[in-house]
């Protein structure tokens, strides 16, 4: 399903504004990564875009369907969003965690079902976290939870799926975990829009790069045309090269060391 933002801008109380007039299409079946500094606003339109933070103009399309003008269980089942930072209950098990994912296609005349659990099945499978079911979320290691939640988020069966900083507080090898999993739930069809704050992953993994800096998008497009010293400077105010992996050509960003720092 294809997601469209036209001219969407948001704020808090009406102090600050957090984005700033930004358009955005994402084809069905891509992976994009919103990139920039703390505080540019990526946390803010990806809620705007869940239908969890009401923009102050403009518009969110999922599909045909401007999601602002459905209910919020419609808008569920089209979009899906993974915060950043999510909370689980006391003691929950894997498997209780991810069949939250279902809550949405629940209702006064429609309770669990032989399909809810088959979604649920489906969700543990393409996670890798099926023998991972009746254990405590607590007792995992930080790599094991994300693919839990990551879990719970493709349990909705979503067409699109948002994800806020995925890889967050994740040593680089389950980072490439879930990293690697994005990419398999999008080879399946599904739309991935994703902060990440590591410019060099969101260069390899994702089919299109969006620069926010200030709330305005100042650069979109393939990482390998977007991602340049220049955009770095801008972005994060340092110097660096920019190398190019030897496996696909992806951009590798190697900050500049400062003389100072040099000792």
């Amino acid at each position: 399903m294809k997601l469209r933002v036209e001219q969407l801008t948001a704020g808090y109380g009406g102090a600050h504004t957090a984005v700033d007039g930004v358009d955005l299409t994402v084809e069905s079946g891509q992976v994009v990564a919103i990139v920039g500094p703390n505080g540019c606003g990526k946390s803010t339109l990806l809620r705007c875009m869940a239908r969890l933070h009401q923009p102050l103009s403009g518009r969110v399309f999922a599909g045909d369907a401007d999601i602002w003008r459905l209910k919020q269980r419609e808008t569920a089942h089209r979009v899906a969003l993974l915060p950043q930072s999510p909370q689980a209950p006391e003691a929950v098990t894997v498997a209780g965690l991810v069949r939250y994912g279902r809550h949405p296609h629940q209702g006064l005349f429609r309770q669990w079902s032989a399909e809810d659990e088959h979604a649920v099945t489906r969700a543990l499978e393409a996670t890798g976290t099926a023998e991972l079911a009746e254990r405590r979320l607590d007792q995992l290691s930080g790599g094991q939870r994300q693919r839990c939640w990551l879990a719970m988020a493709l349990a909705q069966e979503t067409p699109v799926v948002l994800l806020d900083e995925p890889t967050s507080a994740l040593d680089i090898g389950h980072a490439v975990e879930v990293l690697d999993l994005v990419r398999e739930v999008a080879a399946e069809g599904r739309t991935i829009v994703m902060v990440v704050h590591d410019l060099a992953a969101a260069a390899r993994y994702a089919d299109v790069v969006v620069a926010m800096l200030a709330g305005r998008i100042v650069a979109t497009g393939a990482p390998r045309d977007v991602v340049d010293a220049g955009l770095v400077k801008t972005l994060y105010g340092i110097d660096a090269e920019i190398l190019r992996a030897s496996a696909d050509g992806a951009p590798v960003v190697v900050p500049a060391v400062r003389a100072a720092a040099r000792g």
